[in-house]
């Protein structure tokens, strides 16, 4: 492999990790207030969440860049000499972007573009982003980046509480129907991303500290004795982050640290402002 270009959507939230590597972002836009906003570069996300709760009556949603957009950026990255790209999205059970990309991707001409769905959201899109300009610079073929990145997929699980299912579920993000029953109770519920790539729900709970509390108690059952690197991933609540960090690493001191990263605001307008996700990756 001669030159990899290396595309990401904007869900994963790669504007907010400092990074050197020359890596595309397909941005979204944010429909809220009347207004459209283009993620991050429009809308960051402390303003977005700042704005969700001064103004409860707002409710964003999100519109995905066109077949067009992804294919102008595809043709932007073989007038620059890349040989091959990989695209990696946001889950296809989330979003349509990976049916976009894959249409955009068949149009193109002189590229060769391979589509990854991550079959996740946020930190993990990023991590496999690095590990495909790091494998590409080691002189890795396309098919040794893709079983690389899909050792990441394969192995790792997040689990998360929101403190509102109003977005989740009027965004129509939430995949089974025990989201609209925990709706009309208010509860919040343990919520998991699943092998499939789908937000589902796993146990119904009444508070949201209880939840974080479950989310943290499923964390540390499923990583017992397992060779892993921790994440914590959340919308705007650094009070949280600071709770969890301290709860799992009382009982896991050898973790040493737990790194936090922020939800943009493509992800924020389906969970909503507190989200709070802690979840793990299987080293190899």
């Amino acid at each position: 492999m001669k030159k990899l270009g290396v595309l990401v959507c904007t869900n994963s939230a790669i504007d907010y990790i400092p990074h050197t590597d020359q890596i595309e972002v397909i941005r979204s836009t944010i429909l809220m207030g009347g207004k459209e906003y283009v993620d991050f570069e429009e809308l960051k996300a402390d303003e977005f969440y700042n704005m969700l709760e001064s103004d409860p009556s707002l409710f964003p949603r999100t519109a995905m860049a066109s077949t067009g957009t992804m294919l102008e950026r595809y043709e932007m990255l073989r007038d620059q000499g890349c040989d091959e790209a990989i695209f990696i999205t946001i889950s296809s059970k989330m979003s349509g972007i990976f049916e976009n990309a894959m249409i955009a991707a068949n149009m193109v001409e002189g590229i060769k573009v391979t589509v990854f769905d991550s079959k996740t959201v946020g930190y993990l899109q990023c991590k496999m982003a690095f590990l495909a300009h790091e494998l590409a610079r080691a002189g890795k073929s396309m098919a040794q980046i893709v079983e690389a990145l899909s050792f990441i997929r394969d192995n790792n699980h997040l689990y998360f509480a929101v403190n509102d299912l109003k977005y989740l579920v009027k965004n129509g993000r939430l995949s089974n129907a025990a989201g609209f029953l925990a709706d009309v109770l208010r509860i919040k519920p343990l919520l998991e991303i699943d092998k499939a790539g789908a937000v589902v729900t796993v146990e119904k709970i009444r508070t949201m500290s209880r939840a974080i509390d479950r989310v943290i108690d499923k964390f540390l059952e499923e990583t017992e004795g397992k060779n892993y690197e921790p994440f914590i991933i959340h919308a705007n609540n650094p009070e949280a982050v600071a709770y969890v960090r301290e709860k799992v690493l009382a009982i896991r001191p050898e973790i040493g640290h737990i790194n936090d990263y922020l939800l943009t605001p493509a992800v924020g307008a389906h969970c909503g402002p507190k989200a709070m996700t802690l979840g793990y990756v299987l080293k190899p």
